[in-house]
């Protein structure tokens, strides 16, 4: 196998793994078989190449790539006389993945903490295991917040 064969099994291998992982946090593998495959590119690609090089049809395409740009992980590029969109990854978008994790977390303690407000104060037990999982998700929410503030990259 030559090198470049080699390169094309690496990134179609790449490509699967990440459907399944967006598949994982709920959303649609293709939405996540998009963002690999301009992840591993490097560079923009065309709407119809990506409806061509994942082997589904536009309107599958057009639903991911709607999602993606709706949570900030890609953007819509033009170039000069060419009619087609193309697609990128966006400048911050592994900022933008932090912080969609991170609103979750918050919203998840949030659920917690109106639940424990609804205990009667009989529930000791209750609330002090329901204290502990909202701390967890503070926790989360804390390192997340942090990750974000790294990996964000400075406004020009």
């Amino acid at each position: 196998m030559d090198t470049t064969d080699q390169i094309d099994q690496v990134r179609d291998d790449f490509i699967t793994r990440m459907g399944v992982i967006a598949m994982g946090e709920g959303l649609p593998r293709m939405s996540g078989q998009v963002f690999a495959m301009l992840v591993f590119e490097g560079e923009p690609i065309a709407f119809g190449a990506l409806s061509r090089r994942l082997s589904v049809s536009r309107a599958t395409i057009s639903t991911s790539i709607r999602l993606l740009e709706e949570r900030g992980l890609i953007r819509r590029v033009n170039k000069t006389g060419d009619r087609q969109d193309y697609f990128q990854l966006a400048d911050d978008a592994y900022a933008a993945m932090t912080k969609y994790a991170l609103a979750g977390t918050r919203h998840a303690k949030a659920e917690i903490n109106d639940t424990i407000n609804k205990l009667p104060t009989e529930a000791d037990g209750v609330r002090a295991r329901l204290d502990s999982f909202a701390e967890f998700y503070e926790t989360i929410s804390t390192a997340l917040d942090d990750v974000a503030t790294r990996v964000s990259k400075p406004k020009i």
